[in-house]
Parts: C-alpha cells; structure tokens; sequence
C-alpha cells in the first residue's frame, strides 16, 4: 500500500486577492486534518478570473504560496492564476514542494476559447514526483475535454491528476462525466476541484483509477480530505480495470496510425467546414431567411371540406376501451398480460 492522503479547497472566489482566505482555509484545514500531505484549489482561485489580475512569475504572489507550504511542510497546488509573461497572458499552476520550493509551472493548453479571450496556450505538458509516493500530472479545466492531454500525461508515468477547474455554467455535469471517463481510460485518481462565486458552481470530485465518484461535493464551501493510494492505480494498470480492460496496454500494444496527428498527413476539410472559432450568434439562420409567406393563389387547389351530411355513412369508431370490459368479449379473448382483446382468426 502507498497511501497518499490530498485535500480539495472547494472555496468561495473573489475578482480581488484571495490570498488570505486561501492561507486561511490552509491552516483550517491542516488543524482539522494534520495528517494530509497535499492541498490543491481551483483554477484561478489567487485572483479570480480577470485578466487584469495577471501577475509575474516568479513574484510575490508565488512567493505567499511558497511560505505557507515550508510553514506547513506540505505539496501545494494553489489552483492557478493569470500569468504574464513576455507581453502574453498564460492560465499557470504552479506546484510548490513541502521546502517551498517551485518544482513545476504548467501552462493551460486549451483556454476555454472563443470565451477565455486573450489568454495564450501552454505547449509543455507537466509530471512531477513525490518521493517514495509516485507521480502526478497537472491538467487545468478545459484541457480534460481533450483526451490526448490526459493520456499523455498517463504516458508519462501520472498515476494521480490534479485538475483544478473554474466552471460555473449549466455544462457542470459533462465536466464531471469527462472526469470519470478520464481516470477510468487513464486508470488514475482525477482530483476535479472547482470554486464557489466568481470561482464556479462547486460540485468538486475525487475518482478512482476504476472511475468511481469517491466524494462529490455540493454547492456550498467544502474541505475533500482524500486519502488515495497508488498501489491501486499499479493495480488496475497491471490486471485491468475492475480485473476487465486495459486500456493503456492496449493502446501501447496498437498499431493504429491515428493520421489525424500527422501534422504533414492529416486532413481537416470537414473540420475545416464547421467555420471559425467564435462566440455564436442569436438564431442568425432564421433571421437571414425568414419563412415566405403562402401565394393564396395556391389556396385553390385545396380540396373542399367534406359535405356534412356525408358523415352519416361512416361506421363507428370501435371503442377498444368498451371492448375490454365488455361482457360479450370471451375471457379467452383477452391477452392474460396485458388484458386486451386477441385475434382469434389466426395471424
């Protein structure tokens, strides 16, 4: 057994610092819980999500981050924050040791566009170890979306995911499903940690490398202390999720050439047709097209209603509900199941 045991900040956001309400809920939940060893919050949870926030690393806020984990002597992930950086504007988590040392930076690789304008993607993807414990890979938010982030950091030896998120809109729960699926096909813990307010609409999960929800938290502030451990993941890889697929031998052992990733090979005509990345518009199709209007000419050509009096001459409709319970009908008749009239003539 290689126990690990991480806490999720599932925390209210604000648009200013939230430096001393992290720091704060550190102490809270290291009082409460001194046996964890890692404290991990959600994306942009230093600043919230403006821009304008950004701010350099290294720098003083990174610096906060570095103090409160050599105090505490323990791994911090404090969600990410906005990053600038050579005139550009980077998503950026950095992970600090418990000597609160810098030991990873990683760069969201896929903003939330057409919606996260004006923030840059990360192209290096990040794994660290803790000692005698194993390896972690860092994902921020949208990036689980794209299955080739995560499997690339399971590649790389990952057998637990950090993620922390900021969503607060009604898609919530396919982020979650995402997340399941992610450490089911990884076979890897997903630490999916969300914010409150201005930082999302909470709901932060824990999964198992077989894609069990270990804890899904509610809509209000939460502390997930989360003891996991890697023999698990080890487990899984080698016999199987649940002793069934496995799926990461299965895709080193494929000769699939995937030419969707041949930069020089692949071909994004339809791709290509589905038009440019931007925010959508009201209804535009039917604004531009509007329905015409019937010619009353055609009118014509319509068929005159039928005389009324030609209603005499039909039949009755057959009142299959006076059938059923009609004394007439032979109990024979009726199918037993669903107490019905059957056909007696044959099929």
């Amino acid at each position: 057994m290689t126990p690990f045991a991480i806490a999720g900040i599932q925390m209210p956001i604000t648009t200013n610092s939230n430096l001393d309400a992290m720091r704060h809920r550190l102490e809270l939940v290291l009082h409460l819980y001194p046996w964890v060893q890692m404290v991990m919050y959600s994306e942009l949870a230093p600043f919230g999500p403006l821009l304008p926030n950004a701010q350099k690393l290294p720098g003083p806020a990174e610096e906060a981050f570095q103090e409160m984990a050599l105090k505490h002597g323990v791994w911090l992930l404090p969600g990410s924050l906005f990053e600038r950086r050579d005139g550009l504007i980077f998503n950026t988590a950095p992970v600090i040791n418990p000597a609160g040392e810098v030991v990873a930076r990683y760069r969201k690789m896929f903003p939330f566009r057409p919606f996260e304008e004006g923030v840059t993607s990360g192209d290096e993807f990040v794994v660290f170890d803790v000692p005698q414990v194993g390896r972690f890979g860092v994902s921020i938010c949208y990036d689980i979306w794209f299955p080739e982030t995560s499997r690339t950091l399971t590649a790389m030896g990952a057998e637990v995911l950090l993620h922390p998120v900021l969503t607060h809109t009604i898609d919530r729960d396919v982020d979650l499903n995402l997340a399941r699926a992610t450490a089911a096909f990884c076979q890897c813990y997903v630490f999916d940690i969300n914010g409150l307010h201005a930082g999302g609409n909470g709901q932060s999960a824990v999964i198992d490398p077989a894609g069990r929800t270990l804890h899904q938290a509610g809509v209000n502030e939460e502390m997930i202390p989360i003891e996991v451990d890697l023999d698990q993941v080890r487990r899984q890889r080698q016999y199987g999720l649940r002793g069934l697929g496995q799926p990461l031998k299965s895709f080193r052992d494929s000769n699939v050439d995937f030419s969707i990733y041949d930069q020089q090979r692949r071909d994004l005509s339809y791709l290509s047709s589905l038009g440019p990345l931007a925010k959508p518009q009201r209804a535009a199709i039917h604004l531009d097209n509007p329905p015409q209007a019937s010619d009353p000419g055609q009118l014509d050509d319509i068929p005159p209603a039928a005389d009324p009096g030609q209603l005499d001459n039909i039949p009755p409709a057959v009142d299959l509900g006076s059938a059923i319970v009609n004394e007439a009908v032979p109990a024979e008749t009726l199918d037993p199941v669903l107490n019905t009239p059957v056909s007696t003539t044959g099929q």
